[in-house]
């Protein structure tokens, strides 16, 4: 995995706008429809959890905008990123706008800041580094889990889904949502799932879980004024036995 790559300023930046960026701030003008609807991927993801909860999990946060979204029904939610850089700009912003560079073009850029969104109670939020894979063994049980965009990004996904029991509370949820896009430099392709996705998923989890519903969910993240990434993130709901 190359692990300086969620390291760079360039990342951060892109993803302090894909979290809490603005559509004027992201947008084209002009642009069509369906790039709207893949804004606040970040926000849409954790609503699909069907209740309020003591405790939260935010697996892969990144920049932390799930997190803070699931505090305005959880008591305690704990996000845990691979990258330092990632949970340093997530913490920094419960304590004050955070400032970031939109690149433009070549050598051209806009100066712009992320803003904790109105409403959230940053109190019972908690940012740490740490191994999706390998996560520290007094975690303890969370009412929900939340993983976005991560599983196709781990060495060995695998570890991760067999420590899913563990980690959900009896009756609680999970909600997993992966673009599906397996990638050597990230996952060896021995430990790609050998059919769909959402099959592999189905072989591993239903042992513990119930299949709730599964849906696409789209995002966009912008690299350039002229360049995007349009992607559709496949999202499954399971509920805890």
């Amino acid at each position: 995995m190359p692990d300086n790559l969620y390291e760079t300023d360039k990342l951060v930046s892109e993803y302090l706008l894909f979290h809490y960026g603005s559509a004027e701030e992201i947008l084209p003008p002009g642009a069509p429809p369906g790039m709207r609807e893949a804004l606040d991927f970040a926000v849409r993801t954790q609503t699909h959890f069907s209740s309020t909860s003591e405790r939260a999990l935010d697996l892969g946060c990144a920049v932390g905008r799930s997190s803070y979204e699931m505090s305005r029904t959880c008591r305690e939610v704990v996000g845990i990123d691979y990258s330092h850089a990632f949970v340093n700009a997530a913490a920094a912003i419960a304590k004050g706008p955070l400032d970031y560079t939109r690149l433009d073009e070549a050598h051209l850029s806009t100066k712009l800041k992320a803003h904790l969104p109105d409403g959230v109670d940053p109190s019972g939020v908690s940012f740490e580094q740490g191994d999706a894979m390998h996560l520290r063994a007094d975690l303890g049980q969370f009412d929900r889990v939340h993983a976005a965009n991560l599983l196709c990004r781990l060495p060995e996904p695998e570890k991760l889904l067999k420590r899913l029991p563990v980690l959900v509370s009896p009756g609680g949820e999970l909600i997993i949502a992966t673009p599906c896009t397996w990638l050597g430099e990230f996952t060896p392709p021995e430990n790609w799932p050998k059919a769909a996705t959402i099959d592999w998923l189905k072989d591993h989890l239903s042992s513990d879980f119930d299949l709730v519903l599964t849906k696409d969910e789209p995002f966009l993240i912008r690299e350039t004024a002229r360049k995007f990434q349009w992607t559709s993130s496949q999202l499954s709901q399971w509920k805890r036995r």
